[in-house]
């Protein structure tokens, strides 16, 4: 059921309840984000180790993200999302026990990881298909701005604290309050009404699972704005993931940053994060859409290579933090639009093709740039990860379906 248009997404009383159980989650998954990857690579001191934190949460994500969105468009999503959220509590507690008892070890955190990761698939499911019933379509862009930047500015604190509490407590701190988090959340979205869909029904049968997974996939290669959209996606992420997990070695061993100043890092992206988020939000719809993503692409693509030059660790952060609001106002944009485009009643299936064909890159560009940063250097596996964002930018923006999108 599509909801009456509404003046401001948070003039619904549900959205308002829904966004603090969003924001509840993401701050923990702020939390989690910096706290796993620094206790691995203070485990093992390997590039590629870390990296295998990034892949523990990206693939099981990726494979059950089609799972997810066929769960989305036929059982009760608000029961199905407090269930994730009671699942990942669970994982985080036992993470905290087993580190605290001194019996915590890097498979055991990737096995923690993969869990907390399959239950997201499900989740973001539920979330990306309930937007419609709460705010109309006409809302959509709006209300996942907010979502976006709910996100962003919880990773622009929990990071930098996440940061401090590893150097002073060690991560047991951070691995309780990711606890804590999940648990408010599920507190807050049960106070939400039926996220939909209009009648729940059962989960799906194996060969309803299948069926849904070739209908979302159809609907995905059969728009062309969707299908240029998704390519450039899966490249994007294989060198901007790459990038991204090897962030820690390359700040420690060519900045010689400590985890505090690795934490404020990661606050300053999310700041950018938020900017982007922001302008996402208010440019909503002003401008044709294609266009608008074509000049996100160029900036993004611009302001990223003078990392590969900063003096130090801050001048580098600041352009981090610039590539951060460019890359999350295209993020926003691109699934506004999604929800506008896609028919309500396939968003669960189409996402979840969307989710798992942009992020099949993400384990190849994670291991390749780990490995180069392991045998050459994390200064070189920035700099091959920089300049193939660019070159694939610059394709991206020369295609008609993605440059005369007008939807």
């Amino acid at each position: 059921m599509n909801a009456p248009p509404v003046r401001g997404v948070f003039a619904s009383p549900p959205f308002v309840r829904y966004f603090l159980g969003q924001s509840f989650s993401y701050v923990g998954d702020g939390l989690r984000t910096i706290a796993l990857p620094l206790l691995v690579f203070h485990l093992t001191g390997s590039a590629l180790s870390t990296g295998g934190a990034f892949i523990a949460e990206i693939v099981p994500f990726a494979l059950l993200a089609v799972v997810g969105g066929s769960f989305a468009d036929r059982v009760d999503r608000r029961a199905m999302m407090i269930a994730c959220d009671a699942l990942r509590c669970l994982a985080m507690i036992a993470l905290a026990i087993l580190f605290a008892t001194h019996h915590l070890t890097v498979a055991l955190v990737y096995a923690g990881l993969a869990t907390i990761s399959a239950c997201a698939a499900f989740f973001m499911g539920g979330q990306s298909s309930s937007l419609p019933s709460l705010v109309g379509k006409e809302n959509t862009t709006l209300a996942m701005s907010a979502l976006v930047g709910a996100e962003s500015t919880s990773n622009l604190i929990a990071p930098a604290l996440g940061g401090m509490l590893f150097t002073v407590f060690g991560p047991l701190p951070a691995l309780m309050a990711n606890a804590a988090t999940y648990l408010a959340s599920q507190i807050s979205l049960s106070g939400v009404p039926a996220l939909g869909p209009e009648k729940p029904g059962r989960p799906p049968t194996l060969r309803e699972l299948i069926a849904d997974v070739r209908l979302g996939f159809r609907t995905l290669f059969g728009d062309a704005g969707m299908r240029a959209q998704a390519l450039a996606a899966l490249s994007l992420n294989t060198l901007g993931f790459g990038g991204y997990a090897i962030l820690i070695p390359f700040l420690k061993r060519d900045f010689a940053a400590t985890d505090a100043q690795v934490g404020i890092f990661f606050s300053m992206s999310a700041a950018g994060a938020v900017i982007g988020s922001v302008l996402a939000g208010r440019i909503n719809r002003r401008w044709p859409f294609g266009k608008m993503l074509a000049i996100a692409y160029a900036i993004d693509a611009v302001i990223f290579t003078p990392i590969l030059v900063a003096p130090n660790i801050w001048v580098a952060a600041s352009f981090w933090m610039l590539a951060s609001a460019a890359s999350t106002f295209e993020v926003s944009q691109i699934l506004g639009w999604r929800l506008r485009v896609i028919p309500e009643a396939l968003v669960g299936r189409t996402f979840g093709a969307v989710r798992l064909f942009v992020l099949l890159g993400i384990a190849p560009g994670v291991l390749g740039f780990g490995w180069i940063a392991d045998h050459v250097s994390p200064y070189a596996a920035m700099c091959a990860s920089a300049l193939g964002f660019v070159l694939i930018a610059g394709i991206a923006i020369a295609s008609p379906a993605i440059r005369n999108e007008a939807r």
